[in-house]
Formats: C-alpha cells, sequence, structure tokens
C-alpha cells in the first residue's frame, strides 16, 4: 500500500435521522413496496440493496453501495417547482459523494413496472465490474499453474 492509506468514509447518523428512517421504513407506499419485493434478497444481478437509509442529511429510498446507485420513488408533489429544486439540490450532492441516482415517480412503477426494472437493471450492469470471462469452447478449466484440472 502507498504512503497514504485509503480512508473509507464514516457516515454518522443521528439518533433522530435513525428514528426517521425506520418510520419510513414502516410506512413505505405503494410502490416502495413493489420496488422493495424485487431489490431485496439481491434479487437484482445479486446486488444488496437497502431501504430509507440516512446518507448525509438525507434519507434515501433505496441504495446500492456496492453498484454505487440510488433509487428514488417520488409522490405528485415532487413535480411542484419547489420540489423539484430541493430534489436537484439532493440529487447533486448524492452524486459528489459518488452514487448515481434514477428518479421514478410512483405512477410510473405502478404502471409500468418492466420498464423501471430495465432501467435499474441497466444501471446495475453498468456499474458493476465485468464478471471473468468463461474459457472459450474447447479450452477447459485449468488450474492455477496452467495445468488441466482433471
Amino acid at each position: 500500500m502507498t504512503d497514504k492509506a485509503v480512508k473509507k468514509p464514516v457516515w454518522r447518523v443521528t439518533p433522530v435521522m435513525r428514528k426517521r428512517a425506520r418510520a419510513l421504513r414502516a410506512d413505505a407506499t405503494k410502490a416502495e413496496r413493489i420496488v422493495w419485493r424485487a431489490l431485496r434478497a439481491h434479487q437484482l444481478h445479486g446486488v444488496h440493496f437497502r431501504r430509507q437509509t440516512p446518507i448525509g442529511p438525507y434519507i434515501v429510498d433505496f441504495v446500492s453501495h456496492s453498484a454505487k446507485l440510488i433509487i428514488e420513488l417520488d409522490g405528485g408533489q415532487h413535480f411542484d417547482d419547489a420540489y423539484e429544486a430541493r430534489d436537484a439540490r439532493r440529487d447533486n450532492f448524492l452524486r459528489s459523494k459518488g452514487f448515481r441516482v434514477l428518479r421514478f415517480s410512483n405512477y410510473d412503477v405502478m404502471t409500468n413496472l418492466e420498464g423501471v426494472w430495465d432501467v435499474i437493471a441497466a444501471a446495475i450492469v453498468e456499474a458493476l465490474p465485468p464478471p471473468y470471462p468463461p474459457p472459450q469452447a474447447g479450452e477447459g478449466l485449468q488450474a492455477p499453474g496452467g495445468r488441466d484440472e482433471i
């Protein structure tokens, strides 16, 4: 390792934020419950998601730290000018922390769930490193010294 050790970010969550996040998890909207059913338990490309998680001064709907992806579901009030400006500031903060933010309306989730999944799945594939390529036809598996495995 180099002289400068790589520091992991330290997230300090206040008791108030922790309590608010728990309350939001308990009082999820119908759209949030639908999305969570598909994201939970590593069901989407094996990526782990958390829901209603504090990041800095915000609580995000869904986050995958490994894919650096945040998914936000918005109700109708988010399309007012004041909410759009607030959401833009929030998204800029989250992007500054290295996250990609995807926003969907609750209406999109309820009427075009397949399209929402396609966008989320594509963002996950784009964010994760590619797996090792499979062996080509006829090559078989090789042990770490170049010897063929039996």
